[in-house]
């Protein structure tokens, strides 16, 4: 994996002229300025023409300055805010301008400084800190340095001489000759941290980030601390030897035996090594990491990020670049983060997808939101319908063509497909399947039907779907499936091209398997069309098979505000169909409780027409029959609505006596009911059931009479004696006992009546204890009230000088008042007042 790119950008060509004693010692960089300080003590100021270029840059020499005769420059650091330059040469710092390389004269050398590091807390005021270390000497001094002056404000003393020293802020990270410690010197703190071995390796101590340090630690371990002593991030293991060490997040850079190695800080691993001559130091910069050797100076620039995820993507290492990506989140962009890290995601999944490992696929394809699309293209025999879609997702090594697996595995190739099915039905219904809705539910429709899932079909095209007509139709033309044919042209729209399909299914038998009742959809879908024209062309084709059926188009709950056809449409309509006539009839005068006179007219008369009908053909259904019966009786017990003579003269010369005994008894003859249902029904139980059911909810006396009438008519002839005691018995208190006594016959014995003599008494006297007991209660209610009068009118009312009225707070002078039920006492006036109002 390739991370840095390096790009020499200073190299010092020999001069010819005997040896060369040129060497680079240090490096300061800001910008496109670059310091260099040399081991014969020169200042040399470069500029580079471009600092983003990855191929070798032209450097012009700005400025040189020579420090003195010898010695070499130990350290130089830029400070761009007071356009100084600090230079640490002879065991003095120096101060020269960034520009100019002039001296300050103000700022006056400090002497004894092994080393020294600026302050990063107050690098944008106009005064900085610099941390000197004195020779020799466990202290360090804490300069205030200023444009033109500068000062010393604390002299801070340490556990040991510093040997490598690195500031944040007030914090000093210090390399003793035996151990690192950090020192805060505004708390004046000490925090141990691990020893390291002067002697075995070299001492590092470098800033490396915000408020954070890495050392070269025991065992070959590059070790993170903040200033606080805590670790962020776990050790590197680097090899021996390491010379120094430098941080690019999210990699840190090891300079050993010449060679650079580059290690990521997110898992610690090696991701690239890059072999330089004569390395000695590195120096890190926002923009780049600087390699500085005896005579060159080397850039190496990080790789964008973004060709770092491809790389790593590429070579399928999915999720090292997903953790690269979500560390660096805050580096990106927020709309390269999101394009980027889809596009991880989805090739991540097709290395799962290739690998079948479907579940996991799936999830990440649903994650990065893939273009359902990308997964259909790869399909044999499942084109793309978007004419504008081109194939986005990044190839990946362990890619399979699907085209050559369907040949030659066919079972694996199977599970493909059932993936296929899966992803597909469940990014359908979000927005992810709503980018291409017709590419979906075509390749869906496809699958179905190529693998013979034709309950999956039809559950597919009969809802809501995006299929393409002219792709599929002739498909399952082909495959003979003419019921689902009709159900896509009707969810399509297309009513009359789906109803004609099912009607020519029922009228040729096709053997088309796909359902086994093609007329009742056809029912159904009629019922639930409010388009006339296309209701008018079927709705006889529907009625001439099956009546019972086809009326279900004009009576089937509907789920619409509205009402299609108009009763008296549907009447002409059903003239030629009496059993679809009924039904209605009975739809609109039971479930719409129609109230007017020609339905129940036209309803009782269709009852009575199919009762002969199934007399006259001779039919057998004896149960249909009494089901009819029953359905008429009750009807003409309940309408209020029907014509009763219109009624009557259609059933008079028929069997049906119960029906006319109704008839009659509407017309108030009750005798005359009684009479049919007695001489020509001869059923003396629904002579009586008549006398109940005509006495509900009418007096005592119409019920007497009632049945007095029915006993008249048993009297008549002597074959109804037997019938006549029966009732008297059953029925005696329906009897008033005077009046039948009255038409008994003088032949009858008293023993032929006895029973219904004592119930008729019993009755009687019952009746009468009745009324006493009532009597009685009422006289003890009106006996209480008079004692609750008695003793409000006889309590004894005090009245006195202080009693005022109620209402109008006056004193009552005389006798005469008025006391409120809840005991308030007011004058006679006051209280006609308050009446009034």
């Amino acid at each position: 994996m390739k991370v840095f790119t390096p790009v020499l950008v200073f190299q010092k060509m020999p001069s010819g002229k005997g040896r060369d004693k040129f060497s680079i010692q240090c490096l300061e960089c800001f910008g496109k300025n670059l310091y260099i300080g040399t081991k014969e003590g020169v200042v040399e100021y470069l500029t580079v023409n471009n600092t983003s270029a990855e191929e070798s840059l032209s450097v012009r020499e700005v400025g040189k300055r020579q420090m003195g005769r010898s010695g070499a420059i130990g350290q130089l650091t830029a400070v761009p805010v007071l356009n100084h330059l600090l230079v640490l040469w002879d065991g003095s710092v120096t101060v020269l301008n960034m520009f100019s390389l002039e001296l300050l004269p103000a700022l006056k050398k400090i002497q004894n400084v092994s080393l020294f590091n600026v302050s990063e807390s107050a690098v944008q005021t106009d005064s900085v800190e610099l941390i000197a270390a004195s020779t020799k000497r466990k202290t360090v001094s804490v300069y205030k340095v200023c444009v033109d002056r500068w000062e010393c404000v604390r002299q801070v003393a340490l556990p040991q001489e510093p040997v490598v020293l690195a500031v944040h802020g007030t914090c000093l990270c210090v390399a003793a000759c035996d151990r690192y410690f950090l020192h805060d010197y505004q708390s004046q703190t000490t925090l141990d941290l691990f020893p390291h071995n002067l002697g075995k390796q070299n001492i590092i101590a470098n800033k490396c980030g915000k408020g954070e340090f890495i050392l070269n630690g025991p065992g070959c371990l590059g070790m993170f601390v903040m200033k606080n002593g805590t670790s962020q991030h776990p050790p590197v293991q680097w090899p021996d030897g390491v010379v120094d060490a430098a941080v690019h997040f999210p990699y840190v850079l090891v300079l050993q035996n010449q060679t650079i190695h580059i290690y990521s800080i997110l898992d610690q691993q090696l991701k690239q090594t890059v072999p330089l001559q004569s390395a000695k130091s590195l120096v890190s910069t926002e923009e780049s990491v600087f390699v500085v050797a005896d005579k060159e100076i080397h850039r190496l620039s990080p790789v964008p990020l973004e060709d770092q995820i491809e790389d790593l993507v590429k070579s399928q290492r999915v999720d090292e670049a997903l953790m690269l990506l979500d560390r660096l989140q805050d580096l990106l962009p927020k709309d390269s983060y999101k394009d980027l890290h889809k596009n991880v995601i989805c090739t991540s999944g097709m290395i799962k997808f290739y690998r079948e490992a479907f579940v996991e696929a799936k999830e990440l394809f649903i994650k990065g939101e893939l273009d359902p699309r990308e997964i259909i293209s790869l399909y044999p025999a499942m084109p793309v319908m978007s004419e504008d879609f081109t194939p986005q997702t990044t190839a990946v090594s362990n890619a399979k063509d699907l085209w050559t697996l369907s040949r030659d595995d066919w079972p694996t190739f199977q599970q493909y497909l059932i993936f296929l099915d899966d992803f597909l039905r469940e990014v359908r219904p979000t927005g992810q399947g709503q980018m291409c809705p017709q590419d979906i539910d075509s390749a869906l429709f496809k699958l179905y039907l190529e693998r013979g899932e034709y309950g999956k079909l039809d559950q597919l095209v009969s809802t809501q779907n995006n299929c393409n007509l002219q792709t599929c139709v002739p498909d399952l033309e082909q495959h003979k499936r003419f019921f689902t044919l009709g159900l896509l042209y009707q969810t399509q729209g297309q009513h009359f091209n789906a109803i004609q399909t099912w009607v020519k299914i029922v009228e040729e038998q096709s053997e088309d398997p796909s359902h086994i009742s093609v007329f009742q959809q056809i029912v159904n879908t009629l019922s639930n069309l409010e388009h006339k024209p296309i209701i008018w062309k079927f709705v006889d084709w529907v009625l001439q098979r099956d009546q019972e059926a086809g009326i279900l188009i004009f009576t089937k709950t509907h789920t619409r505000s509205h009402v299609t056809f108009a009763p008296e449409e549907v009447l002409t309509i059903l003239t030629s169909y009496p059993l679809a006539m009924t039904l209605y009839l009975e739809y609109l005068v039971i479930e719409l409780h129609s109230k007017e006179e020609k339905h129940h007219t036209m309803l009782i008369s269709s009852y009575v027409k199919l009762i002969r009908q199934s007399i006259e053909d001779d039919y057998n259904n004896k149960t249909s029959k009494e089901e009819m019966r029953h359905k008429l009786q009750q009807l003409l017990w309940q309408s209020s609505f029907y014509n009763v003579d219109t009624i009557y003269d259609q059933i008079t010369p028929s069997f049906l006596h119960v029906e006319r005994a109704i008839l009659l008894g509407k017309s108030g003859k009750h005798k005359k009911a009684l009479q049919v249902l007695v001489h020509e029904e001869k059923d003396q139980q629904a002579a009586e059931s008549y006398c109940w059911r005509t006495s509900a909810g009418r007096d005592r006396m119409f019920t007497q009479g009632m049945f007095l009438s029915l006993l008249q008519i048993y009297l008549e002839s002597c074959q109804h004696v037997i019938t006549a005691v029966d009732l008297l018995n059953k029925n005696a208190a329906s009897f008033d006992l005077v009046s039948v006594l009255r038409v008994l016959p003088d032949s009858w014995s008293l023993k032929l009546v006895l029973r219904f003599l004592c119930e008729s008494l019993r009755g009687t006297v019952h009746d009468k204890r009745m009324r006493g007991l009532e009597m009685s209660l009422a006289k003890v209610e009106t006996l209480r009230h008079k004692h609750v009068w008695m003793e409000a009118t006889h309590e004894k009312i005090r009245v006195d000088r202080g009693c005022v009225c109620h209402s109008c707070q006056k004193r009552l002078t005389g006798p005469e008042f008025l006391r409120r039920p809840t005991g308030e006492l007011t004058h006679i006036s006051c209280h006609g007042g308050e009446s009034g109002h």
